[in-house]
């Protein structure tokens, strides 16, 4: 990557080839998403300044941890706030905070899992608030038997719920102008999310093909999901597109189950859809799929291959993926994309 490259960008780093990476102890580290089979016993050396979301999701073809490396340039600051262990520069924040279940018992309609989302999120949501940062640009959310039912309901659902009070407690908007988000599913561990906030507010931007996630019907659970399907953000350098976690839904209703090969297709022209959007607003271009950094959740394994090849054809041999097992947040949905691609201003002489 050249000196074009925008202020901020993610990286991938095989972190099994030393034991300890020279970048994760790196002073431009503004924050690490780790993954791994067991993420507690990862091996993952990150240096304590550095806020690191560990999530226990095992890497497909390779039993090599992974880490998704978030950079940026100048004085960094790091600080916790109660759960939140968070890093910033001029421009951003990352932050990482984990909320075990057990900390709460079930009252009255509300669930363990949706009080430890409430408490996760107001806790982002207050530090937020009392910093230069307060326009929060994507979130990434890991639930564990996200599409098991307890308490009477989905525990995806339990966890939209919970989220959306947390936006409504700190008069957050829940429809139009949301953050790109994920949302996946694990076999155990403590409510995992990590964020990226930023000093300006971004563009949201929704899927002319779907139904915006904010807007779907009860049929779905008594709380919206809160987020946009992507966001572009304005940087000191150029353009950061944030694509939210995307999956073969068109308006609001899953397409082709039980059929990973045409998933696979209709994901993709999902994130088409999106990107199209992104390029009608961006000042700095057109963004390109071929240069995105994807992160694919892949829900049954034996899966992998047809996925590959499905994308591999779409988007070509260069596509930058790596592939994670995971549970998406619909129990008929085979596999989900999240992407981040960076475009830099156009120079001027």
């Amino acid at each position: 990557m050249g000196e074009a490259i925008v202020r901020l960008h993610a990286d991938t780093l095989s972190v099994a080839q030393t034991e300890t990476p020279p970048a994760l102890g790196d002073t431009s580290v503004l924050g690490v998403l780790s993954f791994s089979a067991q993420a507690a016993t990862s091996g993952v050396s990150v240096a304590e300044a550095i806020p690191c979301l560990h999530v226990a999701l095992p890497r497909l073809c390779s039993d090599e941890a992974l880490c998704e490396i978030w950079r940026a340039c100048g004085s960094l600051t790091s600080g916790r706030s109660g759960d939140v262990h968070f890093r910033y520069d001029e421009e951003f924040v990352f932050g990482a905070v984990t909320v075990p279940e057990t900390r709460f018992a079930a009252v009255a309609d509300r669930t363990p899992l949706q009080q430890a989302t409430e408490s996760a999120y107001g806790q982002i949501f207050k530090r937020l608030d009392a910093s230069a940062f307060p326009y929060p640009l994507r979130f990434w959310n890991y639930v564990s038997r996200i599409n098991e039912h307890s308490h009477g309901r989905e525990r995806y659902q339990q966890f939209n719920i919970g989220r959306q009070e947390a936006f409504l407690a700190y008069e957050r908007d829940v429809q139009g102008d949301l953050p790109a988000a994920c949302a996946l599913g694990l076999e155990h561990g403590p409510l995992s999310v990590a964020f990226l906030a930023g000093r300006t507010p971004p563009q949201s931007i929704e899927n002319p093909r779907q139904v915006s996630a904010f807007q779907y019907p009860q049929q779905y659970g008594p709380r919206s999901p809160s987020f946009a399907r992507a966001n572009l953000v304005s940087t000191r350098h150029g353009e950061l597109l944030l694509v939210s976690g995307t999956a073969s839904i068109v308006g609001h209703a899953t397409m082709h189950p039980g059929d990973v090969a045409a998933q696979t297709r209709e994901t993709v022209k999902n994130i088409e859809a999106v990107v199209a959007q992104a390029n009608l607003m961006s000042r700095c271009g057109r963004f390109d799929l071929s240069g995105f950094a994807c992160r694919v959740y892949v829900r049954n394994p034996a899966d992998l291959g047809v996925i590959r090849h499905e994308l591999e054809h779409a988007l070509g041999g260069s596509l930058k993926a790596v592939y994670l097992q995971a549970d998406i947040c619909r129990s008929d949905l085979l596999l989900e994309i999240e992407a981040t691609v960076s475009l830099a201003a156009a120079r001027r002489n």
